[in-house]
């Protein structure tokens, strides 16, 4: 060897020694901020407290809730009119009282339950310690054990899955086999209530309701036999079958919905008259007090006309109280869209929301149809009723009426004059429950009226502030803070606030509003990649608003522990912003959400120097599939990386768009087929094989543009698991998210 290749060798390994011990230190600084990750996926648990749940006393006022279970368990009981907070148990004394029972002394330090009720009056409480049932009397603590009820006495009395339970608790009703059938709380037995009941042509329980006197049941028999089926193939059983489900298409047919009365005593079935219009929707809401009317929805099957209707409880001759119309759609019921129906107590008088000025606003009717009066108007949504206290003559209602913090959710009242319209509640963020798909979702309570309508509880919290609990009266006045989360666990995560921010569209005018999320150890003077989670569906706005977020927010702030910067942007075309805002992509959806979205990441990197936008990734799932697809088709040198989990690339429901036959270039135009040619960057698609949502077929149609067009990609397939993901699919789901933009937009390399 020349003394040349000496030196070169000796350079290498010097190299050599200088690089392992740089790569063992980003691996090192990269497994630490996996280490963050995870605990950031667990946000919710490291915040304490903040949350009160009600349970409300014979006064109608007064109520009590438990805290600091299992091992300081304490139930306080509030008096609202003393406004006083007082332990509702002496725990000392229980504990001592229960102890010779049990045969050995009590763990932890409070009290040994958080649920009881109470008997005879409020005289005693009935708990349970053990699985074995007690009786305290609280004037004089004397403890008995209750008389013990067999396994087969207790099955009677919970429901199954899918099964009412009847006003008067004497019977639970529920489809089996495709007929209706009653279960006695009494002595278990069954009675078959329908024999006409077939597969595809069956009863169904969504939405059924007993009428006030326990002897009818209004409920809906589905007509799927004309409606097409897709297969749904079970993989995983020990020989592979295939399951056909009824799955409606944009242009073809829908299910025909019947709805009947029946009578559970005489088995009659009453058909009610809801029209012959093919396709529509029938929704029941609710009866009239005295049993004598059904009140439901009808909805055309274009989403344009809404019908509030009544149904005569013993012919089934129905009529039309209120017709609601628009040239796009009706806002209407679905998940987390209230419904826009409030029936006051007398059973004579309703509050309705509607649309019609271009806000969801409130309206005073009777129930013949006549408009009383309107009771509120602004540039600012309703959202739903919360109370409505006839006796004072006031209706509490949740809005968005602070103009500057336009997604901020209060609690108002107006009376029935349509006056003194006034705000309630005071700090900045979210006082109300979401309006989305609870189960998507980790926020705080709702609000939450008394009984009396006296007095109410405000659960409040922003992106920045923890949640507290509020006792008010029904007026605002604030009487005490019952409860404020505790987030010292945060500490360990080296955690700081998000970053609210506002942008302009594409239209250049209007303002979108979004959030961004940082790493636990950012540096301003490094540049970071970008990812941006995206949904973007009509009918919900996903921008987290609360300290907890949501299960968008959740792992987009998780995913920023890994070197990333990750934000989520509210564009044109989404709800809670009035009907302009959000029928900008009514029959043109596809076209104009991404580029609002585009324009809203230049600014943010524009403004934010450390934003790498030569390194952007996107994900979203179910419509944000649809749209992560889309970013990266239609902005290939803006989008470089993308996650698409259960896609469709056909854009989705009908009723944003119209009906294939009367819109055709709409729906060529949203697509994502058409443009799979478009592809440039790195594509992840993951769908679960039994999705019955979104069905497993529509990623091999991209699969198959993708292929057509000679696009590499990359494929998940989550056997057996459908639209939401849980458990080991969901791991592996986020998993495979998280190994994606990692290996593809690089966040250990976070240059200077």
């Amino acid at each position: 060897m020349s003394n040349q290749q000496v030196k070169r060798l000796v350079i290498v390994v010097i190299g050599l020694l200088v690089i392992v011990p740089l790569v063992h230190a980003q691996e090192t600084t990269q497994s630490e901020r996996e280490a963050m990750y995870y605990r950031y996926l667990e946000f919710p648990s490291y915040v304490k407290g903040g949350s009160v749940e009600p349970h409300w006393m014979a006064d109608g006022s007064s109520f009590w809730y438990a805290e600091g279970a299992p091992a300081n368990t304490v139930i306080w009981k509030i008096d609202p009119k003393a406004n006083t907070k007082q332990p509702l148990f002496d725990t000392e004394r229980l504990r001592q009282a229960l102890t010779p029972l049990l045969g050995h002394k009590l763990p932890y330090q409070g009290l040994p339950f958080a649920e009881f009720t109470f008997v005879d009056g409020e005289k005693a409480v009935q708990f349970a310690v053990e699985d074995k049932e007690y009786v305290l009397q609280l004037n004089t603590y004397t403890i008995t054990q209750a008389p013990a009820f067999s396994e087969e006495e207790k099955s009677r009395l919970v429901p199954q899955a899918g099964e009412v339970l009847s006003p008067d608790r004497r019977w639970f009703a529920a489809v089996k086999e495709h007929n209706l059938w009653l279960r006695s709380t009494y002595d278990g037995r069954s009675v078959q209530i329908t024999t006409d009941g077939i597969e595809d042509y069956a009863w169904n329980m969504e939405g059924a309701r007993w009428s006030p006197d326990s002897f009818k049941l209004a409920v809906q028999k589905a007509d799927y036999r004309k409606v097409p089926k897709i297969p749904v193939v079970h993989w995983l059983k020990p020989t592979v079958e295939v399951e056909w489900v009824p799955f409606p298409i944009a242009g073809g047919a829908n299910p025909q919905t019947e709805l009947f009365i029946v009578d559970v005593l005489s088995k009659r079935q009453v058909r009610v008259d809801v029209g012959e219009e093919s396709g529509q929707d029938i929704y029941i809401l609710s009866w009239r007090p005295d049993g004598s009317e059904l009140l439901f929805f009808r909805r055309s099957r274009d989403h344009k006309k809404l019908d509030l209707m009544a149904a005569n409880s013993k012919t089934g001759s129905t009529r039309v109280i209120l017709t609601e119309t628009q040239k796009t759609f009706v806002r209407f019921p679905f998940w987390g869209w209230t419904t826009p129906f409030t029936l006051l107590e007398d059973g004579m008088r309703f509050i309705w929301m509607s649309e019609r000025d271009g806000w969801n606003h409130l309206y005073f009717y009777d129930l013949g149809g006549n408009l009383v009066r309107r009771l509120t108007e602004g540039s600012f949504p309703v959202l739903r009723v919360v109370a409505v206290d006839e006796k004072a003559g006031w209706v509490y209602f949740i809005a968005h009426g602070d103009r500057q913090r336009p997604y901020d959710t209060h609690l108002y009242r107006v009376n029935l004059e349509g006056k003194e319209f006034t705000r309630l509640t005071e700090a900045t963020g979210q006082h109300d429950a979401p309006r989305i798909a609870p189960w998507l979702l980790a926020r705080t309570s709702p609000i939450q009226f008394a009984p009396s309508k006296q007095f109410f509880l405000d659960t409040h919290s922003s992106v920045d502030r923890p949640p507290a609990v509020e006792l008010r009266r029904a007026d605002g006045t604030l009487l005490q803070t019952l409860s404020k989360a505790n987030i010292d666990a945060l500490k360990e995560l080296q955690w700081s606030p998000p970053e609210e921010f506002v942008v302009k569209a594409a239209d250049g005018k209007t303002d979108l509003y979004g959030i961004l999320y940082k790493p636990y150890d950012f540096d301003p003077n490094k540049k970071y990649p970008v990812i941006e989670s995206i949904y973007a569906r009509p009918e919900w706005t996903v921008v987290p608003q609360t300290f907890t977020s949501n299960s968008w927010g959740i792992p987009a702030q998780a995913l920023a522990q890994l070197g990333f910067i990750t934000f989520i942007v509210e564009g044109r075309g989404t709800s809670e912003r009035g009907k302009e805002f959000q029928d900008v992509v009514y029959g043109n959806i596809g076209r104009y959400e991404i580029p609002d979205h585009v324009v809203a990441l230049k600014q943010l990197g524009e403004e934010r120097p450390y934003m790498d936008l030569s390194r952007v990734g996107i994900k979203g799932e179910s419509s944000g599939g649809y749209m992560a697809v889309r970013a990266l088709l239609l902005a290939p040198e803006v989008y470089h990386v993308g996650v698409a989990s259960a896609q469709h690339p056909q854009a989705g429901v009908a009723w944003y768009i119209g009906l294939p036959q009367n819109n055709k270039e709409a729906y060529d135009y949203a697509s994502n087929l058409r443009f799979a040619d478009n592809l440039k960057g790195k594509l992840l698609l993951i769908h679960g094989t039994s999705d019955r949502v979104v069905p497993f077929s529509a990623t091999m149609r991209m699969v198959e543009a993708l292929i057509r067009a000679n696009k590499p990609y990359d494929l998940i397939v989550l056997p057996g698991f459908r639209h939401l993901y849980n458990g080991n699919s969901k791991t592996y789901w986020l998993e495979a998210i998280r190994r994606y933009f990692q290996e593809h937009l690089t966040p250990e390399k976070v240059v200077p």
